[in-house]
């Protein structure tokens, strides 16, 4: 399968194609035109950078460790120019629609297994074969401790897809804030290590287009697969799950003008910022061989031949190559036989069990417990800001 027949696909659009994605079809319906990659977060970028260069981190972080819930006021004990700041931005954005954020949770709910395998292992190993997303995880202070910095993402994917995510009594609100502050932090530790800027091809990570790139490797690929696995969604179900995304690329200081409006707009932009960039790095490699090592050391069943050609099935050979997954030559066969056999009988569409039902349904459990809060339960797991990067 070739990378862009695994990523839906009919053609790959050239790595050095201009930003060209019209406004039009964002949310905000208009823009500048101005190319992402040149946006950042300017506001919490400052308030983090004097926050870091006078020492404060640590104390912010013992003020905003207690604060988990949405209904929690912006605790007390931090800068005055940052509590300013989480107070304004914890709020949803006037154009949200809580019925469509109710409905995305229960869309999520009844779609959580899939949502599980999809941001875990497909949108996990996509991330180590993106190389500026694989470098800045790499040579960050999270690189140097995968487990714990796996379990903080996928925490923002859980918080994003429980039922209560948008609610008084959720998290997201809250994790995408403490996200964004961590955001702000490495932009401006990173660009003090000296060993990513010997790598990197860009002064400042995490950018706008390096957000919206990690939404299209998520949540794009993620609507992609299950369309392509033919998993029923209600349209309103899938408006309201792009809705869900809207609101979380927006929490997290992405500009409304770069935030598709519809799942076709979302598309064509994924089209042009992710597939053309996918690559293999150093960086990637070793970080994509320490994710799969933390799923296949949980100790359900699952062989590491089992899992290298799940991955290969989702992100296609060209993928698995680059990343030296050996070949299972059977259970790629049980997985393509399996795999659709697996959703039919979890949807409802077959009456008896499918052989290997089990085996999938250990996979997925696999990967939340290998990610979700270090493997030790399913609290909520703390986000910490840096003070530094990793080292040499």
């Amino acid at each position: 399968m070739t990378l862009g027949a695994a990523l839906g696909l009919a053609s790959v659009v050239t790595p050095s194609a201009a930003w060209s994605w019209s406004p039009s079809g964002s949310i905000a319906g208009a823009g500048t035109g101005v190319d992402p990659q040149w946006v950042w977060d300017d506001e919490i970028d400052q308030i983090m950078a004097s926050a870091l260069d006078n020492g404060q981190v640590p104390a912010i972080n013992d003020a905003i460790l207690p604060w988990v819930n949405n209904g929690q006021a912006v605790p007390s004990g931090l800068p005055p120019e940052l509590a300013a700041f989480l107070q304004r931005e914890k709020q949803l954005p006037a154009w949200a629609d809580m019925a469509k954020l109710r409905r995305a949770a229960n869309f999520n709910r009844k779609k959580d297994m899939y949502l599980f395998f999809l941001y875990g292992l497909g949108g996990g190993i996509m991330s180590t074969v993106i190389p500026r997303e694989a470098k800045s995880v790499y040579w960050s202070a999270g690189g140097a401790d995968m487990q714990d910095r796996a379990a903080k993402t996928f925490s923002f994917g859980y918080d994003l897809s429980d039922i209560n995510a948008f609610e008084t009594s959720g998290q997201f609100l809250v994790t995408s804030n403490k996200t964004r502050l961590v955001h702000a932090a490495v932009r401006h530790l990173l660009p003090q290590s000296p060993h990513w800027k010997a790598v990197a091809d860009e002064t400042i990570p995490i950018s706008n287009a390096d957000i919206l790139v990690t939404f299209h490797s998520t949540g794009t690929f993620a609507h992609k697969k299950m369309k392509e696995w033919g998993i029923p969604m209600l349209s309103a179900d899938q408006d309201a799950f792009l809705h869900s995304w809207q609101v979380a690329l927006h929490m997290l200081g992405v500009r409304d003008e770069y935030i598709p409006s519809s799942w076709n707009a979302a598309h064509a932009q994924s089209a042009q910022v992710l597939t053309p960039i996918l690559g293999l790095t150093p960086e990637g490699k070793a970080l994509a061989e320490v994710l799969l090592g933390l799923i296949s050391q949980v100790d359900l069943g699952v062989t590491r031949g089992f899992l290298n050609e799940f991955v290969r099935y989702q992100l296609g050979n060209e993928i698995g190559d680059w990343l030296e997954l050996k070949r299972d030559y059977v259970s790629a066969g049980l997985i393509r036989v399996g795999w659709p056999a697996y959703i039919a009988f979890r949807e409802g569409l077959l009456p008896l069990v499918p052989a290997n039902f089990y085996l999938f349904d250990q996979l997925i459990k696999a990967i939340a417990m290998a990610f979700l809060n270090r493997g030790e339960s399913g609290l909520t797991t703390p986000i910490t800001i840096p003070t530094g990067n990793r080292a040499g």
